[in-house]
């Protein structure tokens, strides 16, 4: 499935700009029709998921309890 830049920059959270010049480095591999850029969308499946299991590993930090704190000073 080919997706157009618009599409491209919505699905990576980044603008259109951002996304042109990464098909410019060749970061990102695209065609040019004559009149805009498509981009095959399986070449970020490992990319989204790696951000899914990032999201989840952060949420799952976020969400740990904080431990109680010993009071040390009690010992003599």
């Amino acid at each position: 499935m080919y997706m157009t830049l618009k599409e491209t920059a919505e699905l990576l959270s980044s603008s259109e700009q951002a996304v042109k010049k990464l098909i410019q480095e060749r970061r990102i591999r695209a065609l040019f029709d004559g009149e805009q850029y498509l981009i095959n969308k399986e070449q970020f499946n490992t990319h989204l998921k790696q951000m899914e299991k990032y999201k989840a590993l952060v949420e799952e930090i976020l969400n740990e309890p904080i431990p109680e704190d010993r009071d040390i000073k009690d010992e003599d």
